[in-house]
């Protein structure tokens, strides 16, 4: 099999969405939501294929009509409520290598409810990645608005208790650690990372981080976050720049 440096992009999009039913198609500024990661995809040069893993027959036609690749579906087995995403990678890659007889060193994955993410950060994310050889992958993340080491839960005898033992220890803001959530926004991996771990990513391997801007990390998986997301658009909050020749339902211009 013949060794390649491409970077291969994968767009989990599973049908059966108990949340908000259909909503990897649902219309979000006037385009299916998938059609924005498949249309970021199509703005960053590095990205050499775009493939979308589903098990449904519709969201592969919108997929297709946005330019991505859809050579096979997904196993039902893949495809349940419970099933991780890891598997679901390894399978795509997988799948694609064997029918290609090349391998890819580069599989970014791009969750479909993450659609305000930029090029430049992805663009940004993959050149440190592959410049840091010691590195198996990079992850976007992003401050949280509140400290987790201030959240608290309660007990089974129901006394509330510190989540974090040394949360009791910080008593001003300036004085607690800075800490990051993986906000969704990229994943990129080499792919010899994922040969090699078969169930997990996030306790094995070693990973760069990738800051990104809040905005551009609005995530929307219920109805609520899509209206809010939304109006982060059209207010001129968020700027996707395969939106910059299309007038956007609704927006609001400036006098």
């Amino acid at each position: 099999m013949n060794a390649s440096e491409g970077l291969l992009a994968i767009i989990p999009a599973r049908g059966g969405s108990k949340g908000l039913p259909g909503k990897n198609i649902r219309p979000f500024i006037g385009l299916p939501l998938i059609a924005h990661s498949i249309l970021l995809a199509q703005a960053c040069a590095e990205v050499e294929r775009i493939v979308v893993s589903t098990d449904a027959p519709e969201i592969a036609d919108v997929a297709r009509k946005f330019g991505a690749e859809v050579p096979f579906m997904r196993p039902a087995e893949l495809a349940q409520d419970e099933t991780p995403l890891w598997p679901v990678l390894r399978h795509t890659l997988e799948e694609i290598e064997s029918r290609d007889g090349r391998q890819f060193e580069f599989v970014l994955l791009l969750d479909p409810t993450t659609p305000c993410r930029l090029p430049i950060d992805v663009v940004q994310a993959f050149h440190r990645l592959r410049a840091k050889s010691s590195a198996d992958g990079i992850i976007g993340i992003s401050e949280p608005d509140f400290s987790p080491i201030w959240h608290s839960v309660i007990e089974r005898d129901g006394w509330m208790t510190d989540l974090i033992s040394e949360g009791s220890n910080y008593h001003r803001r300036q004085d607690v650690p800075v800490v990051y959530r993986v906000n969704g926004t990229l994943y990129i991996w080499r792919t010899e990372f994922m040969r090699r771990e078969k169930f997990e990513w996030r306790k094995r391997g070693k990973h760069l981080m990738y800051e990104v801007a809040d905005f551009s990390a609005i995530s929307v998986d219920t109805r609520e976050e899509f209206e809010r997301a939304e109006l982060f658009v059209k207010a001129g909050m968020v700027r996707l720049p395969w939106l910059s020749e299309h007038e956007i339902p609704g927006q609001v211009h400036p006098n």
